[in-house]
C-alpha cells in the first residue's frame, strides 16, 4: 500500500546520506511568485537567456508552472546543499590596497575544481532512486535537475521549507544562509509536502542598497539585463559602457548581495572536500587572465562552471576589470590588447585605457 509520509521519511534518510543538508517536498501547484514570471519576461528582463523563454506545445512559458514543464508530476523533492568555504568574501578582499587592485573576482560558487551540476547531480540520482525503490512500482516517473530544468528552484524550495526567497531572489535558510545548491527531483508520487519556511527578511534592504549597479530594481525584482553575474557570464559580445564601472573588478559572477545580507554572517563552512576552493580561482591575477590562451583556458577550467563564459567573455571581463582598478601599471598590457583579435576585447582594451588615464 502507498503510504506518502513513509516515502517522504525514506527519502528525507536517503538525501542526508547523499550529503544533503536540507530536504523537503514541495506540492505542485501554481505558486503566487510564478505569476509574475510572464511579465518579467515579456519586460525583456532576462537578457539574452533565450532559454528562459522555453514554451510547451501550447505556447505557453515552461517556467510559469510545473503543470506547463511537466503535467504528470505530483511532487517535488528539494534537497540543498552547503557550498561555503572558510574563505573572505567579496566586500572583505575587494578592497582598493596596492595588492587587490590588480585581481579580479569569481563568484564564490565557482571555486571548486569540478562543476557544482555535476557534483550536486551524482548525490541527487542517490536520493531519485531511494524514491523509486521506496515506492516499489515500475509506474513511477521521476525527473532530476541541478539548475537545467525548466523550474524556478527558489520557488518550489521555498514551499518545501527550504528557506524563504530574499530580496536579491536567493533561497535563504535561517542556519545556513544562502550558500547553497538546489537538486530537485520530480515525481509522479504524490509525497507528504512541508510547509514554506517563514520570510525572515523583515525591513532589510542592505542586498538592494549595495548592488553596484542597481540590478535589484525592487525587492525580489532582479532586472538580469544590469545583474554582475549575467554580464559576466551570459552576455555575449559587448558590454555596454555605461554600466562597466559598476562591474568593479567582477570577472565571473558576483556575490555582493550575499555577502552583506545578515543571515551570512555565521553561515557554516562546508566540508566537502569537493567544494573546496582553488587558490588560483580566489581573487585571481587580472593580467594572468587577460592573457590567457585557449590552451590555459581549457586546462584550468576544463571541469569548472567558468567555461560557460567562455574564454572570450572571461578575457573581456578581465579587460573592464583593468580599467575599474585604478592601477596605471595595467596600461602597457592594455596597450597591447587595444590590437587583439577579439574585437570586444580590443574595445574594452581602449575603455580601460581611457578610464585609467581619467578616471572622473
Amino acid at each position: 500500500m502507498f503510504r506518502p509520509a513513509e516515502i517522504t521519511n525514506t527519502v528525507t534518510r536517503a538525501a542526508k546520506d547523499a550529503g544533503f543538508e536540507l530536504v523537503g517536498v514541495a506540492p505542485v501547484e501554481n505558486s503566487p511568485e510564478l505569476e509574475y514570471f510572464p511579465q518579467w519576461i515579456a519586460e525583456g528582463r532576462a537578457g539574452e537567456m533565450k532559454y528562459l523563454e522555453a514554451r510547451d506545445e501550447q505556447g505557453r512559458l515552461k517556467r510559469a508552472s510545473l503543470a506547463y514543464a511537466a503535467p504528470w508530476a505530483r511532487s517535488v523533492v528539494v534537497c540543498a546543499i552547503n557550498y561555503n568555504t572558510a574563505q573572505p568574501y567579496s566586500t572583505e578582499i575587494q578592497t582598493q590596497s596596492e595588492e587587490n587592485r590588480e585581481r579580479g573576482w569569481i563568484s564564490r560558487y565557482a571555486w571548486s575544481q569540478q562543476d557544482y551540476h555535476d557534483l550536486a547531480m551524482q548525490r541527487l540520482r542517490r536520493v531519485e532512486a531511494a524514491v523509486r525503490n521506496a515506492a516499489a512500482s515500475d509506474d513511477v516517473v521521476t525527473r532530476c535537475y541541478v539548475d537545467t530544468g525548466p523550474i524556478v528552484e527558489r520557488v518550489v524550495a521555498k514551499y518545501a521549507g527550504i528557506g524563504w526567497i530574499g530580496k536579491n531572489t536567493c533561497i535563504i535558510n535561517q542556519k545556513m544562509g544562502s550558500w547553497m545548491f538546489l537538486g530537485v527531483i520530480l515525481t509522479s508520487l504524490e509525497l507528504a509536502p512541508g510547509l514554506p519556511a517563514p520570510d525572515r527578511c523583515g525591513s532589510c534592504t542592505r542586498c538592494i542598497d549595495a548592488c553596484p549597479t542597481d540590478a535589484l530594481i525592487a525587492p525580489h525584482q532582479l532586472d538580469s539585463n544590469k545583474c554582475i553575474a549575467y554580464l559576466t557570464i551570459e552576455k555575449r559580445g559587448a558590454i555596454a559602457e555605461e554600466i562597466r564601472s559598476g562591474m568593479g573588478r567582477h570577472i565571473f559572477g558576483c556575490d555582493i548581495c550575499q555577502d552583506v545580507c545578515p543571515w551570512n554572517r555565521k553561515a557554516p563552512a562546508t566540508n566537502a572536500e569537493e567544494f573546496q576552493a582553488l587558490p588560483e580561482l580566489v581573487n585571481p591575477a587580472l593580467e594572468w587572465l587577460a592573457d590567457m590562451d585557449e590552451e590555459e583556458f581549457r586546462r584550468t577550467f576544463k571541469s569548472s562552471p567558468v567555461r560557460r563564459g567562455k574564454r572570450a567573455g572571461l578575457r573581456r571581463n578581465a579587460v573592464i576589470a583593468m580599467g575599474n582598478s585604478g592601477d596605471q601599471k595595467f596600461l602597457s598590457q592594455l596597450e597591447k590588447l587595444v590590437g587583439d583579435s577579439d574585437e570586444d576585447v580590443s574595445e574594452s582594451a581602449g575603455w580601460a585605457i581611457r578610464k585609467l588615464r581619467d578616471p572622473n
